[in-house]
């Protein structure tokens, strides 16, 4: 068995999105002590920019006039995507930056898309868990609602595009306690990462047997 891990966190030392991932995968590996993970680590090792343009122009140009950016591209390409095709599970730790999705997700996704596109959907039916935080509060009634921008995305790509079989675990209020114009909030947020840890360790044990 083996589970593909992507964190795209660009604080790893100190991410909220990846201490629920480390929950989700330590039960997997619990019920799968001889399985692998495979590792990828977006906010440390993020895609380069003309990646994905090089990839797709090449499609339009004849053999002899790829250049070694193209090719590096290509295989770059094809490497990301046989990393999804390996996997038994997957599981992806993607927070909130600035209202929207990360750009080093959306990197990979384009990536991922140019080399899979004309396939089939790249996760059919794969067992995967998405992990999601943002730092201040985003549901209904808040002032702030409607300013995720990245978990439809996510959802939209994963789900409907990729026809992931998805399980999204989610947490708010990441920057109580850290920013003192939320220390207000500093209860619910404690409440709320109580909540996230425990759907982490469920949707780990459901990743583990699906």
């Amino acid at each position: 068995m083996n589970l593909f891990r992507m964190d795209t966190s660009i604080m790893p030392s100190m991410s909220a999105s990846s201490e629920l991932a480390d929950i989700v995968e330590a039960e997997w590996k619990a019920a799968h002590p001889d399985g692998s993970v495979t590792r990828r680590h977006l906010g440390t090792h993020p895609i380069p920019a003309d990646a994905w343009p090089l990839a797709t122009l090449s499609r339009f140009l004849p053999e002899d006039q790829l250049t070694p950016g193209h090719r590096d591209a290509l295989a770059l390409a094809d490497e990301l995507a046989a990393e999804l095709r390996a996997a038994d599970a997957v599981l992806l730790a993607v927070p909130l930056y600035n209202y929207g999705v990360s750009q080093h997700f959306k990197a990979w996704v384009d990536m991922i898309v140019h080399t899979t596109g004309n396939s089939g959907p790249a996760l059919k039916g794969v067992p995967t868990v998405l992990v999601t935080v943002r730092g201040g509060g985003y549901g209904p009634g808040t002032p702030r609602e409607g300013w995720d921008h990245s978990t439809p995305f996510l959802t939209r790509v994963l789900a409907d595009m990729w026809q992931a079989d998805l399980t999204l675990v989610e947490r708010e209020l990441t920057l109580a306690g850290i920013k003192p114009e939320m220390e207000q909030f500093r209860e619910l947020a404690d409440d709320l990462h109580t909540r996230a840890r425990e759907a982490a360790q469920q949707a780990g044990r459901a990743l583990a047997i699906r």
